[in-house]
């Protein structure tokens, strides 16, 4: 069975993420290695995982028309972003 590594791009549907998964490819004539990425929908049951999470991604049978993967581990959580918050005595007015 194939496994690829991935960094999650969607959560929006039930059961079910986008993987995106990159790679490398040389150009034949430059030989200049450029980006090359690639979407797969995986199976994730009970929508453990969520946006920015690096997972690997095991092939299985077909679940749906375009679903053949299944998420088969967690690597690394997507880092939550922290917003500070600002009171009000910290906002100056400009008089």
């Amino acid at each position: 069975m194939r496994k690829l590594k991935g960094i999650i791009v969607s959560d929006k549907m039930r059961a079910t993420v986008v993987v995106r998964v990159d790679r490398l490819r040389k150009h034949p004539k430059y030989h200049k290695y450029y980006r090359v990425s690639r979407r797969y929908k995986a199976h994730d049951e009970g929508n453990t995982h969520h946006i920015g999470d690096h997972v690997m991604i095991q092939e299985t049978r077909p679940m749906s028309k375009e679903k053949r993967w299944r998420v088969s581990e967690l690597i690394a959580r997507a880092a939550e972003a922290v917003i500070p918050e600002t009171s009000t005595s910290e906002q100056k007015t400009i008089a």
